[in-house]
């Protein structure tokens, strides 16, 4: 009895590892979240049984049934896939559903996946670290960014140099920008917010800080804060090859 949690990406079907693509091939079952690349479900068998499990905004509460039903399909033998975007233990839950399958005496594999924390950014030409601009990164859920919410230390946040990455923080965008901004981040520090990341609908808006809550495009999306959100180094290299 395997589970085993697939990363699916961050949208590009041609970012799926190659093991990820041959767990699918033999799945039995595939249980898939709202935002994976659909094409990724084509390399499944004809006869497989595709579960769409995906959450909307404030649907959290599902993930009980999620886990409950990975267990039942696990337990019953099947060769089962559950396909979760980005990366199984980023933001995934994916941690959540391991505890609950290894809980109830089921096996599970963890296929690693390419995060769009990182890959939003690099797509937009966006390198997260730079060694001259920026030695290291932090990303964090921007669910936190409502003052009214527990997790992240957006003051401690607002006094490191590096690069931050916000993930589903669109909602509390304004909020975000106050706080880091109160904690000593200069209100012009360059922001990016990259929409659908990797995809053909891929859209980048860069603005400052202070401009972020002015930014329309809606989730989902990573926020880039920081000095590399003013690099756009694939435009330079498709200029310098243009020449």
């Amino acid at each position: 009895m395997t589970v085993a949690l697939v990363g699916a990406g961050p949208g590009d079907p041609g970012l799926l590892t190659r093991r990820g693509a041959e767990l699918l091939g033999a799945a039995e079952v595939v249980v898939y979240d709202r935002l994976i690349a659909t094409e990724l479900l084509d390399l499944a068998p004809d006869d497989a049984i595709r579960i769409d499990v995906g959450k909307g905004p404030g649907q959290s509460g599902r993930q009980v049934d999620i886990n409950e039903l990975l267990v039942a399909h696990g337990r019953s033998g099947r060769r089962v896939v559950r396909l979760k975007g980005g990366d199984p233990f980023v933001f995934g839950r994916g941690g959540e559903e391991a505890e609950a399958l290894r809980r109830a005496g089921v096996a599970v594999e963890v296929v690693p996946g390419v995060s769009s924390a990182f890959a939003a950014p690099a797509a937009a030409g966006i390198p997260v670290t730079h060694r001259t601009v920026s030695t290291s990164v932090t990303v964090v859920t921007g669910h936190a960014g409502d003052p009214s919410l527990p997790g992240v230390d957006w003051e401690l946040l607002g006094r490191l140099e590096g690069t931050l990455v916000i993930l589903m923080g669109m909602a509390a965008r304004r909020a975000i920008a106050d706080r880091l901004v109160a904690a000593g981040r200069s209100p012009d520090t360059p922001v990016a917010v990259v929409r659908w990341g990797t995809t053909d609908r891929q859209e980048v808006v860069r603005t400052t800080l202070v401009g972020l809550a002015d930014v329309a495009l809606a989730a989902p999306a990573a926020i880039v804060v920081g000095a590399v959100a003013g690099l756009d180094v694939t435009s330079a290299v498709a200029a310098a090859g243009e020449a």
